[in-house]
């Protein structure tokens, strides 16, 4: 199914473009759509596990059975459910939230995605996302359509750079079965020759359809230029000239690198019984390997570099920037002070009306001086980086204003943003969780996700207290410290003439303090 994300939150997965697609009956080619982590599920989740191990350093095995306890008496006090986690033998994890719900949501979140990928073979698990749903040794592609449909449910998948998600939708008593099929597909796809050769060209018309979307290209020229030469400045669905190389051998051999138990967490929520999916687990999933007969595939790493990428086109009506830093990785302590200051330079859109009035200073002076036609401020996160930054469309006469006004707005987050403002960004961002977390897939969502990069699920009451105990002075700090005097990444698509030299934009990331 394809997502399309605006406004202030986008769930995760990725950041990341999410290239997502769902069985139907006609259906033939998939979608894209985009995750830009410009949302508070992007960081909150990983310090979570910093905690933990520490509570367990300290105290040992009672401490950190004492800590789990409080949690789950605090949840129960808030009458928020329990998320459950058991892991099996071979390392695979088992996580679900019931919450009594008639239908539910079940999935796998592989630690896998492009990152893992190297030249020869970026865009392999995009491709494999592609193979999943066209049949397995024991259903051809048509029975499984029809399976998924007379149990009126849902089956999707989604690649992102870091990670690799199947999950279904479907009625609470109907999840052995959902379960069942997916370890069908994730074990037994027969990746036919066949099959292969005509998803080729499926991805080859998607990648058409993707340059089309200005938006998916700026972000991965932005990619492309603060992570030059590395994993993540590759795209998701790869170079055509990989697309059309891939075979069956390089299919499987990437599962057989990946999918392994430890690097895989079945997430659950709605209607669902913790100790029937823990039974389901064992049966389906309890011959996945473990282990690695050689060294388990090590995250390579991705340096940042100040850089710039500008294509001009003045035939295009409008022009189409993104401007970033580096951030931080989903567990370093400074993740939710950026999460803060992200959501005080916020996002507008013509189409809201009002933008005089929004609290956001960047919004007011977009509207009262025509600057652009929207922004979105985004926040990517991925494990040990991340890409603060601010998006924007606008006419080419405004762009030297746009940007100078962009960057006042984030030296003043250095200098004098006040306790008001950032009081109004933390109420404004738990308002933005709480609302996110509405139904089974939202909240399997962030269960798999908060899996993969915590090992545990952080109760909403934790979160929102490190929220609360960010004040000004922390954003003025933190805001410094990734913000002030650095080289940003800038990508620029279209008539982009008065953008500024990339000498100019990064002066203007300072001011002289006294």
């Amino acid at each position: 199914m394809c997502k399309q994300h605006g406004g202030v939150y986008a769930p995760c997965g990725s950041s990341r473009r999410t290239i997502s697609e769902e069985i139907t009956v006609q259906d033939e080619l998939s979608h894209t759509g985009k995750q830009i982590y410009y949302s508070y599920t992007c960081r909150y989740d990983r310090r979570g596990l910093s905690l933990t191990a520490a509570a367990v350093a300290q105290g040992g095995y009672e401490t950190f059975t004492r800590h789990r306890a409080a949690v789950a008496a605090t949840e129960v006090a808030l009458n928020v459910p329990e998320t459950k986690v058991t892991a099996l033998d071979n390392g695979l994890r088992v996580a679900s939230e019931d919450s009594g719900l008639a239908t539910c949501t079940v999935g796998l979140w592989i630690d896998a995605g492009s990152r893992y990928e190297n030249e020869r073979n970026n865009g392999t698990a995009h491709f494999l996302e592609h193979m999943a749903f066209k049949g397995t040794k024991k259903r051809s592609q048509l029975d499984l359509e029809l399976e998924i449909e007379n149990m009126g449910a849902h089956l999707n998948a989604y690649t992102s750079r870091e990670q690799t998600v199947y999950y279904a939708k479907a009625f609470s008593k109907d999840l052995p079965r959902a379960v069942e099929i997916l370890a069908d597909i994730i074990q037994n796809s027969t990746l036919g020759e066949a099959e292969i050769e005509r998803e080729r060209g499926v991805i080859l018309r998607e990648m058409q359809e993707v340059e089309t979307n200005l938006q998916e290209v700026v972000f991965d020229y932005l990619h492309a230029t603060a992570y030059q030469e590395t994993a993540l400045g590759r795209t998701i669905l790869g170079p055509a000239e990989n697309i059309k190389t891939i075979n069956r051998a390089d299919l499987v051999e990437y599962i057989t690198t990946h999918y392994k138990g430890p690097r895989i967490v079945l997430a659950a929520a709605g209607g669902v019984s913790h100790n029937e999916l823990i039974d389901l687990a064992k049966y389906h999933f309890g011959k996945l390997p473990a282990r690695y007969k050689g060294e388990a595939p090590a995250l390579p790493a991705c340096g940042f570099t100040g850089s710039e990428i500008r294509v001009r086109d003045d035939k295009m009506p409008l022009a189409h920037i993104a401007i970033a830093v580096e951030a931080v990785g989903w567990s370093h302590p400074d993740t939710i002070p950026l999460m803060v200051a992200n959501t005080l330079i916020g996002n507008w859109d013509r189409s809201f009306g009002g933008g005089v009035n929004l609290s956001s200073k960047l919004a007011q002076m977009a509207c009262q001086g025509n600057l652009c036609h929207s922004f979105q401020s985004f926040n990517t996160c991925y494990t040990d980086t991340g890409l603060w930054g601010l998006y924007t469309v606008c006419e080419p006469s405004t762009i030297n204003e746009m940007m100078h006004f962009t960057q006042l707005e984030w030296m003043s987050l250095c200098t004098s943003v006040t306790e008001s403002e950032v009081a109004r960004a933390k109420n404004l961002l738990k308002t933005n969780m709480l609302l996110h977390l509405d139904g089974s897939t939202p909240i399997c969502e962030d269960i798999g996700r908060q899996m993969l990069c915590y090992s545990r699920r952080i109760p909403l009451h934790e979160l929102e207290a490190r929220i609360d105990a960010i004040d000004a002075n922390t954003i003025k700090e933190v805001c410094t410290k990734y913000i002030f005097n650095k080289a940003p990444a800038i990508a620029a698509v279209g008539p982009i003439e008065q953008l500024p030299d990339y000498n100019r934009i990064k002066s203007g990331m300072n001011w002289l303090r006294t």
